[in-house]
């Protein structure tokens, strides 16, 4: 794992907590976009290296709304930059992680993403994240 890559903050409303990072950054979101395959809508922000992604819900069955309605808005995962992210599934597994996908997926922002399940990290949501060229 090469660095934290973003943190994923899970929000009821998009557009409202873009209006407090703004302020609290500066700046706009660089980047918004919707994640189809996953029922979630996306907006970045970057202070320095450091990376925010907003999460909302777009479907009451999407994870982001199960994530709500169980624990509110709030951290929803750290995401890892990786170089190979077969290699790492494939070490983290030999390792005794359970990983939520066997294979990686099309995620925001331009990456290949898959996840830990927080039962095996200490009750975190890890994504491994991998630029797609």
């Amino acid at each position: 794992m090469n660095k934290i890559e973003h943190i994923g903050i899970a929000v009821k409303s998009l557009e409202t907590a873009a209006i407090i990072y703004e302020k609290l950054f500066g700046v706009p979101a660089y980047k918004q976009e919707e994640v189809a395959s996953e029922s979630l809508k996306t907006a970045f922000f970057k202070s320095g290296p450091n990376k925010i992604e907003l999460l909302e819900a777009t479907s009451p069955e999407s994870p982001i709304a199960k994530f709500l309605e169980k624990k509110g808005e709030g951290i929803h995962h750290i995401a890892f930059e990786v170089d190979d992210i077969i290699k790492e599934l494939a070490r983290l597994k030999t390792e005794g992680f359970v990983v939520l996908n066997d294979t990686p997926k099309k995620g925001a922002d331009n990456k290949w993403v898959a996840f830990l399940h927080p039962k095996s990290t200490n009750g975190v949501l890890i994504e491994l994240c991998q630029e797609i060229e």
